[in-house]
């Protein structure tokens, strides 16, 4: 069968007990994102970096593609969750590159008082793939060299 788009599990969590990310109904748009581990997200203090949640999953899609990752919209109500970069962004050539071979983690803060705790297995996100379109003229060139925000100069 040709892949096409879909998740796979990431090197190092083969024997973790990944489940694969599933819509939970017919019209859902995304697709339920669990974390791979237990995590605490700490509550927020000025200057603090986000806490990156394991998934222990990458994802492949096509070249015109682009995997959009979401929070879940009861997170920053419940738990104060909210996700540092607004939206995820995972390119086609984030799956298997060197530095940590496509693994997919979500950035969150967390906007309450006290501790917040994340159990494996835990719905943290969603993820949707999409179509996106690129201007006139487009010439890039550039290959990935590496994982998470190996994109920036």
């Amino acid at each position: 069968m040709e892949k096409i788009r879909g998740f796979e599990v990431a090197k190092g969590f083969e024997n973790q007990e990944i489940h694969l990310p599933v819509r939970k109904t017919q019209y859902s748009a995304g697709y339920d994102i669990e974390a791979a581990e237990d995590v605490v997200v700490p509550s927020f203090k000025k200057g603090m970096a986000p806490t990156l949640v394991k998934t222990g999953l990458k994802a492949y899609m096509q070249d015109d593609e682009v995997m959009l990752l979401y929070n879940r919209s009861s997170n920053p109500k419940k738990k104060g969750l909210i996700l540092a970069n607004s939206v995820g962004v995972i390119d086609k050539d984030y799956y298997g590159n060197v530095d940590n071979d496509g693994h997919i983690m979500f950035a969150f803060y967390n906007i309450k008082d006290e501790d917040v705790y994340i159990k494996k297995g835990e719905c943290i996100g969603q993820a949707i793939f999409q179509k996106y379109l690129m201007t006139d003229g487009d010439k890039a060139t550039g290959i990935r060299s590496g994982g998470f925000g190996s994109t920036s100069h």
